[in-house]
């Protein structure tokens, strides 16, 4: 069959979400995102419209989906092997052709591949990242001095100028920070820890879908690092998800920070898959040849 896209969230849940909710570990993103959309409209992300869409096989079942919602790059949750070339002729005559794209490692070959022959361009790995998911709790032993509490409207302005720091640190696409915040804010999804009354490390989450929570935006300011405090807002935000709940807690990691890695394994976190963040050139032309 073919890829379909629509500006309809509706339509777009209707086809994609049961597909999404086979695996909703592996497809926390998508789902999480869709869930924002729904809470605060198709500018939760930004002004310029989302960008919906899925692939049916030839009995009608939808066994791809792709979105984005800009700044963010364009998000592969799922496609069929041979799908991608048709993807990028209906997006260079509908849309636009990616500059990035979000995927799973196993999918970057063919992706850059199917990339190459349609456009002549090609593509380079930006970020690597790793999806763990929690196994069993392991709290931080000992704890280091301080306690978690839940963020609210009056660490604000902390909490934005924390995740802009974040974004130049992880040198990661963010979106707005007060848009995010403001989000997690709504839902009680960011944790600060405190050490003497000072706020020292921060951690997020994202509303449960499919029973499955993420953690993020895990951030310490240089001048409190290496004192535990990282652990030990990932353990309290990991123990609020389940209490609250989460049959599965979930996070990303930047492969190329081996300390994080290594701290979140020590937590109980374990790999489930590894993905990449390509930046995307085009060749001479940009408008793709039609898959034969």
């Amino acid at each position: 069959m073919a890829w379909e896209l629509t500006d309809s969230l509706d339509a777009f849940e209707r086809a994609a979400v049961p597909h999404l909710l086979v695996d909703p570990v592996r497809q926390t993103v998508p789902l999480t995102v869709l869930t924002n959309l729904r809470h605060a409209g198709p500018s939760a992300f930004g002004e310029e419209r989302p960008l919906l869409g899925w692939h049916r096989c030839e009995d009608g079942t939808v066994d791809g989906v792709v979105l984005q919602t800009p700044p963010y790059p364009l998000l592969l949750a799922s496609a069929p092997a041979g799908s991608v070339a048709g993807l990028l002729t209906l997006l260079a005559a509908e849309r636009d052709l990616p500059a990035a794209v979000n995927l799973d490692a196993a999918s970057e070959e063919p992706f850059l591949a199917a990339w190459s022959a349609s456009t002549g361009g090609s593509g380079s790995a930006r970020m690597r990242s790793r999806l763990y998911r929690l196994e069993a709790l392991v709290a931080p032993d000992p704890a280091p001095a301080g306690a978690a509490r839940v963020a609210d409207q009056a660490d604000t302005e902390l909490l934005v100028g924390w995740h802009d720091a974040f974004a130049r640190d992880a040198d990661t696409i963010l979106g707005e920070s007060d848009r995010i915040v403001a989000d997690r804010l709504s839902h009680g999804g960011l944790m600060l820890w405190e050490v003497g009354g000072q706020p020292a490390a921060m951690a997020g989450t994202t509303r449960p879908v499919g029973g499955v929570v993420r953690v993020n935006g895990v951030y310490t300011p240089a001048e409190h690092r290496r004192r535990g405090y990282g652990a030990a807002i990932t353990a309290a935000v990991t123990q609020a998800a389940q209490a609250a709940g989460a049959t599965e807690v979930v996070l990303f990691t930047d492969l190329a920070n081996p300390t994080s890695n290594a701290i979140y394994q020590r937590l109980g976190y374990r790999p489930v898959e590894d993905r990449v963040l390509l930046e995307l050139t085009p060749g001479v032309t940009s408008e793709p040849r039609p898959p034969s």
